[in-house]
């Protein structure tokens, strides 16, 4: 059965307005089912999270509209495969969080990367989404904010999916990850908040809050 937002490997991309201005385009791309997330607005401002694989079909998305800022959520290879052809077509701002900035450069072989962390905003149009920091799964993976119609939109790359918190490698990145999903996520935003993570499905801190003391036990 599909989940809510589902997108299929290798499929067409589905078209989700976030807001009377912004719209969001999802596509699943690459061998390991990426999501990447094209948010554009009405406003003259357009913005890739996770320029993660298939380039073509990137830039076939993208299209002739100009791409003002790509956005990388972590260090992970898988999620930045396409970011130099992307980058090279379009010359968009590239962005990370900062304590991934260096292995991302040399990995994905870019430069002028801009590191940003918690409370910076980057641009969409006349707009702006807020940076989140989630420690654990990597050092320096961000989480991106949109106030949609409504309700919340996050952007969260490995940090969240439906059904847990993403991978961490021993036991005190696992809890500096629950530590931030708690005060960051759950703490702040409501049940109606969407979550958009980068693999997989959809899903809202609604459904997911009931089992935080449940990923806090299983340690993953």
């Amino acid at each position: 059965m599909e989940g809510f937002n589902h997108v299929d490997p290798g499929g067409p991309p589905l078209v989700v307005p976030l807001s009377g201005s912004v719209t969001m385009i999802k596509v699943s791309v690459g061998p390991v089912d990426n999501n990447a997330y094209l948010l554009q607005s009405r406003n003259n401002g357009s913005l890739l999270l996770d320029a993660a694989n298939d380039d073509d079909r990137l830039l076939k998305i993208i299209s002739d509209q100009s791409l003002d800022t790509i956005v990388t959520t972590h260090r992970h290879a898988d999620h930045w495969q396409a970011l130099p052809s992307v980058a090279a077509a379009t010359g968009a701002v590239l962005i990370c969080g900062q304590p991934d900035l260096q292995a991302i450069s040399s990995g994905a072989g870019v430069e002028g990367l801009v590191g940003v962390w918690d409370g910076d905003q980057i641009e969409l149009g006349t707009e702006r989404l807020e940076v989140i920091g989630l420690v654990g799964h990597t050092p320096g993976s961000i989480t991106l904010a949109y106030p949609g119609t409504g309700m919340t939109h996050l952007f969260t790359g490995d940090g969240l999916f439906p059904g847990g918190p993403g991978k961490t490698n021993s036991p005190e990145d696992f809890t500096s990850l629950m530590n931030d999903l708690e005060s960051k996520i759950f703490d702040r935003f409501g049940d109606d908040t969407v979550v958009h993570p980068g693999h997989g499905d959809d899903t809202t801190l609604g459904t997911e809050r009931p089992h935080l003391a449940e990923w806090r036990r299983r340690g993953w």
